[in-house]
């Protein structure tokens, strides 16, 4: 199978490349980066031109916004689908389109439970709203989609857009103590690699009504406890102290956990590297 790969440079879409190129179900993978098409900046008929110059079998797109106001995110996360669903009913009809979406289109969830896929989704941010907005034209039935929420993506690359990649910029030079926001959320951290063997898996499922999947660890841990661990893989002994504030996209939500039944089920995926181990892989980046 011909894989066209939107976002191959970014923090997931790295990993999704290096799984694709060890498969050998796929045939070639089209990376188009920025410069042959900026999926942000597009039209319809640009991605029309470039679906019918690559004719892929499936096309997966690791592009998005995790910053920004409502009209830049609701472009990047659902404006992008939007285009992508509209070009292919008309270029490439019968390819699959995976798009990644986040945890936080369920918004807040009760505490101490795993939240699944059938579940009402409540987003109260804008970041959230734009993810939805975007799985819902996935479920629409106009192409043959599948959107994957990722809960809280970890592992080497991380950006300091995330609460773990801020961390590790500042404890690679601290000279004494860092300061962070609020720790004592409990989030469900998964490994990037394991992201990305959950896209090549929904590419290549033999799907039946379900079309989203939540990609988590099924576990939760404090951000305290994951920066802990990171601390220490880092060998760093100063103080880490929390100060009031914190992230917009999921400073509403105190616990998620994800329900992962389905995606065993439904796409033989399960997570294999523990947050150990993405701390870890992090910690050696240097």
């Amino acid at each position: 199978m011909r894989v066209l790969l939107l976002g191959a440079s970014g923090f997931l879409g790295r990993q999704v490349r290096a799984q694709l190129e060890r498969d050998p179900r796929v045939g070639e993978v089209v990376c188009a980066g920025r410069s042959r098409l900026d999926l942000l900046t597009a039209d319809v008929q640009a991605v029309a031109e470039l679906l019918s110059s690559v004719r892929p079998g499936a096309v997966l797109s690791c592009v998005g916004r995790m910053a920004g106001g409502p009209d830049e995110l609701l472009r990047g996360n659902a404006g992008v689908v939007a285009m992508l669903v509209e070009a292919m009913g008309a270029v490439t009809p019968s390819a699959r389109l995976v798009r990644l979406g986040s945890a936080a289109e369920y918004g807040p969830t009760p505490y101490g439970r795993s939240v699944h896929e059938d579940d009402e989704a409540q987003p109260v941010t804008a970041y959230g709203v734009s993810h939805l907005a975007g799985t819902g034209l996935i479920t629409s039935g106009a192409v043959d989609g599948v959107s994957l929420r990722v809960f809280n993506p970890v592992g080497p690359g991380l950006s300091q857009a995330n609460v773990l990649g801020r961390a590790a910029a500042l404890l690679r030079e601290a000279k004494d103590d860092i300061t962070l926001g609020p720790l004592d959320a409990l989030r469900d951290f998964v490994d990037v690699r394991d992201v990305a063997r959950a896209v090549v898996a929904a590419t290549f499922a033999d799907l039946g009504e379900e079309r989203v999947f939540n990609v988590g660890s099924g576990q939760a841990v404090t951000v305290r406890e994951a920066v802990g661990l990171l601390a220490r893989a880092m060998g760093y002994t100063g103080g880490i102290h929390e100060v009031a504030g914190g992230s917009d996209r999921s400073g509403a939500a105190p616990w998620s956990r994800a329900d992962i039944t389905r995606a065993e089920k439904v796409l033989d995926w399960r997570p294999v590297h523990g947050l150990a181990e993405s701390v870890a892989a992090m910690a050696e980046e240097g």
